[in-house]
């Protein structure tokens, strides 16, 4: 009986409730960052899958890093230019637990691509001499697969145990996409084997990463500080700023994302939904600036790119103008 009830429910999303009832106030500059996520991540799947010399392990982990950012900005996209461009705040019950899954899952392969990122980073500092014979494509193929379906079944379970509940409380969710600590509040059952496992896949992905990343950089660190020589310490430590940008924009909102939800009942309102827009729109954005701007190699494929279509427009403006 539960199921045919819930296949036609209807849930609200909810925008900044300070805005009031137009929530039109943000639509430039939210369409702006999703252009940037999407363009930017784009660009550099483009120029990693072009040109050769990009096929090494770190930029075949950054190719999967931009792939994860696009597919959350893609997943993202249409409820939140639905409210603050249209104004429209409804989504279906299927549909919202299709988005649910989507944003946990590739959250969860994020944080997996950032490990791997990490291993990558020690391998080339502790064993330079031997890291292309220890991360061939074929490790880095194993892995990507590893992060894959790890990401697919520790959150399967998410949905197939929320989909069961009645929801006969308000349909007023907090943000403007569909995330499970948001959606099981508003449940009319029990929902503590959601909340215990929510907690454990936390864990078993997110926990368990920050951890393995935490003990990466202390062994990075450790290497970096026996190099004698300055200018090989300061290279091989820049190698790492640009991964340790990405961490902290990922794992900070998500903390304190996770923290807000389950201890801060008394906290403001706007807080959670701040901190669920700079986890899930932020990273998207600011990782394939910060990788363009740091990487050297993509930086001059990036300009290699935009001078080749520049040089190959210039002479077709030319010829119609000897026309006209």
């Amino acid at each position: 009986m539960e199921a045919p009830l819930n296949a036609s429910l209807i849930f609200l999303l909810g925008g900044i409730p300070e805005l009031g009832h137009d929530q039109r106030v943000l639509a430039f500059p939210l369409c702006l960052l999703y252009i940037i996520a999407l363009f930017g991540n784009c660009t550099i799947l483009a120029i990693i899958k072009k040109e050769q010399s990009l096929h090494q392990p770190m930029y075949l982990l950054l190719a999967m890093l931009a792939f994860t950012d696009f597919g959350v900005s893609l997943t993202t996209l249409p409820t939140v230019l639905g409210i603050f461009c249209f104004n429209y705040n409804q989504i279906p019950f299927d549909t919202c637990f299709t988005q649910m899954y989507f944003l946990h899952a590739l959250a969860a392969m994020e944080s997996g691509v950032l490990v791997a990122m990490a291993i990558d980073r020690l391998i080339a500092i502790w064993n330079p001499l031997r890291y292309a014979s220890i991360l061939t494509r074929s490790v880095i193929g194993k892995i990507g697969l590893g992060i894959l379906l790890r990401s697919i079944f520790v959150v399967l379970p998410v949905p197939l145990l929320t989909k069961r509940f009645p929801f006969c409380k308000s349909h007023v969710l907090s943000h403007s996409y569909c995330l499970h600590q948001d959606i099981i509040r508003l449940a009319c059952a029990d929902i503590k084997v959601n909340s215990i496992y929510g907690l454990v896949a936390v864990l078993m992905t997110k926990g368990v990463d920050s951890m393995f990343i935490i003990v990466s950089y202390m062994m990075i660190l450790k290497a970096v500080l026996n190099i004698t020589a300055n200018e090989a310490r300061l290279k091989a430590f820049n190698t790492c700023v640009c991964h340790l940008c990405a961490v902290f924009l990922f794992y900070i909102p998500l903390i304190g994302l996770s923290v807000v939800h389950r201890f801060g009942k008394k906290a403001s309102h706007l807080i959670p939904i701040l901190m669920a827009d700079i986890y899930l729109l932020v990273p998207p954005v600011i990782n394939p600036v910060i990788y363009s701007v740091k990487t050297k190699l993509i930086r001059q494929k990036i300009v290699k790119v935009f001078r080749f279509s520049m040089t190959k427009r210039s002479p077709g403006i030319g010829v119609s103008a000897v026309t006209m």
